[in-house]
């Protein structure tokens, strides 16, 4: 029998966090927030992100550190700029990604969302790796929450508008629900492959 904290994907690294709790009761996940992250800020590769989703950040390994090293904080999945992903929290399971936020009328989006950070900036293009990879887990999430349409695909910038900015400008949404639509389209007219 089956219980909240199962839904882990495969086919990637698990590095289950501390920093998650169950969803509400009666939830129904159909949001998914696309984020950025890098540690230090602008900078790309290493173990920081998974330290700060740990709660074992060291604060003295960089000045930015100390302001941020006794946050809570996590996302489901976590996809590198080389295309690895891990998953930190099972999708069943409510992660701390979104903060104080608003969807629609519908505040803390945590409980109803599916949180993936993109390891990135604001101000740096994400590879092609990232894209394939977002479009792989999309569509598996989606198999698994089917309110998940592609309008309920937003930025951390979308529900959380000034305090946010994340995924950022150089985010391509365009490429992403192209992306998306095309594996729609093949698994319908070819079959799953």
């Amino acid at each position: 029998m089956s219980g909240p904290g199962d839904l882990w994907l495969a086919g990637l690294a698990h590095e289950p966090s501390p920093n998650a709790d169950e969803r509400p009761a009666g939830s129904c996940v159909d949001l998914l927030v696309i984020h950025n992250i890098s540690l230090p800020p602008g900078e790309f590769g290493g173990g920081y992100i998974a330290d700060l989703f740990h709660n074992r950040l060291d604060p003295g390994a960089h000045p930015y550190f100390a302001a941020i090293a006794g946050l809570n904080v996590s996302a489901h999945l976590l996809i590198r700029r080389d295309g690895d992903a891990t998953q930190f929290v099972a999708l069943d399971r409510r992660a701390w990604h979104a903060g104080p936020s608003n969807h629609c009328g519908r505040e803390r989006c945590n409980d109803f969302s599916i949180g993936v950070e993109l390891e990135g900036s604001d101000d740096t293009p994400f590879s092609e790796a990232q894209y394939l990879r977002l479009t792989d887990l999309t569509r598996q999430i989606q198999a698994l929450f089917p309110a998940i349409t592609p309008q309920r695909i937003v930025g951390h910038s979308d529900i959380a508008p000034g305090r946010k900015t994340d995924p950022g400008p150089h985010f391509n949404w365009g490429r992403f629900h192209t992306q998306l639509a095309q594996v729609e389209w093949k698994r319908r007219h070819i079959g799953d492959t």
